[in-house]
């Protein structure tokens, strides 16, 4: 952003500091009605004919701005991708125990990937495994929604379950 004397234009379209337009003066104009107002003149709008430039203190200006984006990145939600590995044929307590982790990664706000790694001859019975995700994305449909069907990727098959919007 462009501030007093780093502006290049010869004439400039001036917004005076209370945000009503003053017209079209030359830079040297500005400059000095700025300095009347002991504020700076920050251009706003460099590829406007001719460039639009504002009265206004710079410093407030940066600092509300600063303020802004900080706040802004207080509030941003960082999503992980979180992975649940299962088998085919897996035991009651071992799904239960898989089952638990992927709810407490779900409740927290993140995706869940569960994975099931076919191991020899099991590849065979891709339908054992698509049982045991749907279970496990039937189990968690309370608090998730399905983002990605059971799909096979070589010898692995995955589901992504990803949180419900919680209000």
């Amino acid at each position: 952003m462009f501030v007093n004397e780093n502006i290049r234009a010869r004439e400039v379209r001036l917004i005076g500091a209370d945000g009503d337009q003053i017209g079209v003066k030359t830079k040297q104009e500005a400059l000095d009605m700025a300095r009347n107002a002991d504020l700076d003149l920050v251009m706003v709008a460099p590829n406007a004919k001719p460039p639009v430039c504002r009265v206004m203190d710079y410093g407030k200006h940066r600092f509300e701005q600063q303020k802004k984006e900080k706040e802004a990145r207080k509030n941003q939600v960082v999503i992980n991708l979180k992975e649940v590995r299962l088998s085919p044929n897996i035991e009651e307590h071992d799904f239960n125990t898989k089952l638990r982790n992927a709810r407490k990664f779900l409740t927290k706000g993140d995706k869940v990937k569960a994975a099931i790694r076919f191991r020899g001859r099991a590849i065979t019975h891709s339908d054992l495994g698509r049982k045991v995700l749907i279970r496990l994305a039937e189990q968690c449909e309370d608090i998730s929604t399905i983002e990605s069907k059971p799909k096979m990727e070589g010898r692995s098959m995955f589901l992504i379950l990803a949180p419900t919007a919680q209000k």
